[in-house]
């Protein structure tokens, strides 16, 4: 005899459980949590259209304006975030931007218009995270072009009453080249005089005199 003939409510409890797995594995996979509405050669073609992101210059009148709310991420570690950001900015670090409760809220700000801008130190951090909310079809999600190190720099030339040019994406802040050169660090190859080459002319040995004690 068998084990589910003696228990038969078992059996067709476990067989329940199986179906109840099954289906739900099933819906899974028909029916993932992110859905991506372009592929990423379309977000990276996005990236070099001109004029894509905010620059720091309109951060503050974007925070102010009325007409059109606008919210800050900083997608930084916490630490980095506690030491020195951007007022009122929202501390959500690049690891947690897709996990269930983030995504929730970033769609209630989407069906609010509210902007979203982000940033990290650097543009390169917040470029690939960009990409993937644009790949998600949060188009109302931008970035801080320059990062926040852009952005220190802006605040303190503002500060002083500086003008400084808007940052620029693949434009290198230094012409390390120049830098580069031998004359930079005070040396001119062409006219450098040429090495005089030492001769070393060796001694002869001198022989050892005959004899002994």
């Amino acid at each position: 005899m068998h084990v589910h003939e003696l228990n038969p409510k078992r059996t067709i409890i476990a067989m329940i459980i199986f179906v109840v797995v099954i289906v739900v594995g099933l819906l899974t996979l028909t029916n993932p949590r992110l859905k991506y509405k372009i592929s990423p050669s379309e977000a990276i073609n996005l990236l070099s259209v001109t004029n894509q992101g905010v620059d720091a210059s309109q951060i503050d009148n974007m925070l102010s304006a009325s007409n059109n709310p606008t919210i800050l991420i900083d997608i930084r570690n916490n630490y980095d975030y506690a030491r020195s950001h951007i007022a009122s900015a929202n501390n959500i670090s690049a690891v947690e931007l897709l996990s269930k409760d983030n995504i929730k809220w970033l769609k209630e700000l989407k069906d609010n218009k509210t902007t979203v801008v982000i940033y990290g130190d650097s543009p390169l951090q917040a470029n690939g995270p960009w990409m993937v909310f644009q790949q998600l079809g949060f188009d109302n999600v931008t970035f801080l072009r320059g990062g926040y190190d852009y952005y220190l720099e802006y605040k303190i030339a503002e500060k002083n009453n500086v003008t400084i040019p808007a940052f620029e994406a693949g434009k290198a802040k230094y012409n390390y080249a120049e830098v580069a050169k031998p004359s930079s660090f005070g040396v001119d190859n062409d006219n450098k005089p040429a090495k005089k080459h030492t001769i070393v002319r060796r001694k002869k040995k001198v022989a050892a005199t005959a004899g002994g004690c």
